[in-house]
Parts: C-alpha cells; structure tokens; sequence
C-alpha cells in the first residue's frame, strides 16, 4: 500500500514515536511523506521514506495531487491541534480530496493505531482492488 505522512511542527515527535511504536508494520508498505517530517521519521526509525516538499513548501500539494490520481492507499496526518492556527488552503484541499476519494485519513494517533493495525490485518485490502496502481491491478492487467 502507498502511505502518506504529514506532521505539523507540534506533532513531528509524536508521529516519529508512532511510526517507531509500527516499525514493522509500515516496513512492509511504500511510505511518503514531506520532506523534514520524512527526513525525522527515516533518522528515527530507519524506515525508507520517499519524501517530497516540506509541507509549508508544496509538499501538502504534492500528496494531494497523487491523491487525486488515486495513488495513495492511506494518510497519517497529525494536525496541529493549536486553536490560533487555522487550517491553509492545501490543508482543506487534501482533507476533502480524501472525502472524495475514499482514502482513509488518520489526523490524530488514535485513528492512526485503528488505521495501522487494520493494514496489519487485511481489513484495508479493499483499497487495492480500488486503486488502478496497485500491484494487484498492474498484475492484472499484465504491467508487471
């Protein structure tokens, strides 16, 4: 499965001690991620980790936009959860083109520990019959 990661500032440590907390269960799947929240989760955990802008730079735009190609399965985003701090543009974005697309979304460590341990035991599976770049779908269609 494609697995995107995005940590605001406030939440980098917390995603870094969750993604340590699931080393091995995230080891068997594709991760990506912006780039310094990417960047602490590889030094952290020595997961490799594609890593695209830092959010603040584009990076949020980027996952959006593989989003919008279906080429991503899940997202674990911890938000910031300060109230002074209201949501950019990118933010909404890729929160409804994940409504729209039907990618399971995580914004906070308990949704993620239900997401994370549903992909440990297949109950995410569907998701590869639904994005045509999965390797089931790339098999079937004689790509790979």
């Amino acid at each position: 499965m494609e697995i995107a990661i995005i940590a605001d500032d406030n939440k980098k440590e917390l995603m870094a001690q969750f993604c340590i907390a699931y080393c091995g269960i995230l080891s068997k799947h594709h991760l990506c991620a912006t780039h310094i929240t990417g960047r602490y989760i590889s030094e952290a955990t020595g997961l490799e980790i594609e890593t695209y802008l830092s959010g603040h730079s584009g990076g949020t735009e980027q996952i959006a936009s593989r989003v919008s190609y279906d080429e991503i399965d899940v997202i674990f985003y911890f938000r910031s959860t300060d109230p002074a701090k209201d949501p950019s543009e990118a933010e909404m974005n890729l929160l409804r083109l994940c409504d729209v697309y039907n990618i399971p979304l995580a914004t906070n460590i308990a949704t993620a520990e239900v997401l994370v341990t549903a992909l440990e035991s297949g109950s995410l599976n569907w998701r590869e019959f639904v994005n045509p770049r999965s390797e089931y779908n790339l098999k079937k269609r004689g790509k790979i």
